[in-house]
């Protein structure tokens, strides 16, 4: 298998390309899934020093969605996410590590619910290249992990209702046109005169 030869730089994930999976098991009789979308998020990748490059997502829980609304008021409600109190779950890397050909290993805090964790993510490049469509650098993960709910505050129904979550995300990220680019800096800069 040839290495994905990803540029540095810093990229945008993309909310319409990128899906956060979860599936538990309920009572024994089925493997249920929800998934998280509207995620928003900055990977800053380092070619020559994998160990430098960092990854921020925030996955606002307005875009859970279960496929069927009461189910989904019910995760919003206080017995799972409370998301009335905590509207997001937020990743913040603390390690990117080097894990065979195409391979990372992600560490980083998790919060759910106010409730900070680490969590280690097995990471697989899927490519990288420029967008055939936004004709800017961009590059594209899988990655998986295990959680356990009760360490997030939202076990309710442990153990009939599986503690363990399997977690599934996919995600592409582009690097900002040359344009957008100046435009944002010249907003921090307007901010920071402020």
């Amino acid at each position: 298998m040839a290495a994905i030869q990803v540029a540095s730089g810093t990229y945008k994930l993309d909310p319409s390309h990128t899906d956060v999976l979860v599936q538990w098991n309920h009572m024994g009789f089925s493997n249920p899934t929800a998934h998280f979308g509207n995620a928003d998020g900055t990977l800053v990748y380092d070619a020559a020093d994998v160990s430098k490059s960092t990854v921020e997502v925030t996955l606002p829980l307005s875009g859970l969605n279960s496929f069927t609304a009461k189910f989904d008021e019910h995760l919003r409600s206080a017995d799972f996410f409370d998301a009335a109190k905590f509207p997001t779950a937020t990743f913040k890397s603390s390690k990117v590590e080097a894990a065979g050909t195409n391979k990372l290993t992600v560490t980083g805090d998790l919060t759910i619910k106010g409730v900070t964790k680490p969590v280690v993510l097995d990471v697989t490049v899927n490519g990288a290249g420029e967008h055939p469509m936004m004709k800017v650098p961009s590059v594209g993960f899988d990655a998986t992990t295990t959680l356990k709910r009760s360490d997030f505050g939202v076990g309710a129904y442990a153990p009939a209702v599986s503690d363990e979550v399997k977690v599934r995300i996919t995600t592409e990220a582009s690097q900002a046109k040359a344009e957008e680019a100046k435009a944002e800096e010249a907003k921090a800069e307007e901010a920071k005169a402020q």
